[in-house]
């Protein structure tokens, strides 16, 4: 789905690298994380906080991705991608726990 896709596999150790800095970035961002998702329910006081990640994170889709492809066209069209952007949200928030690291590459291998 990037712009710059190379046709390597990913080998084991280095997806189960990717997925414990993932998993410790989400740690530390935790409470913004929090404050995200809070706002996206309480969408009267703080919808400037979803609406400013929500843009971003399209800006940074047609930024990174090949926007021609018909997944990132749906990752970038406003209605469909909310549903997503809170389940991604709601995993990286679960992943603090200890099994984080599992709970993470199960969402993954089910993307």
């Amino acid at each position: 789905m990037r712009k710059s896709y190379v046709n390597n596999n990913i080998k084991v150790r280095e997806f189960d690298a990717l997925i414990k800095i993932t998993v410790e970035m989400s740690r530390y961002l935790y409470p913004y994380i929090r404050e995200i998702l809070k706002s996206k329910e309480d969408s009267e006081e703080n919808s400037v906080i979803w609406k400013d990640f929500n843009e971003r994170f399209i800006e940074l889709i047609r930024e990174r991705f090949n926007v021609d492809s018909m997944r990132v066209k749906k990752l970038s069209n406003q209605a469909v991608n909310d549903e997503f952007i809170i389940k991604s949200l709601l995993t990286l928030s679960l992943c603090i726990s200890n099994q984080g690291c599992q709970k993470l590459k199960n969402f993954l291998f089910d993307f």
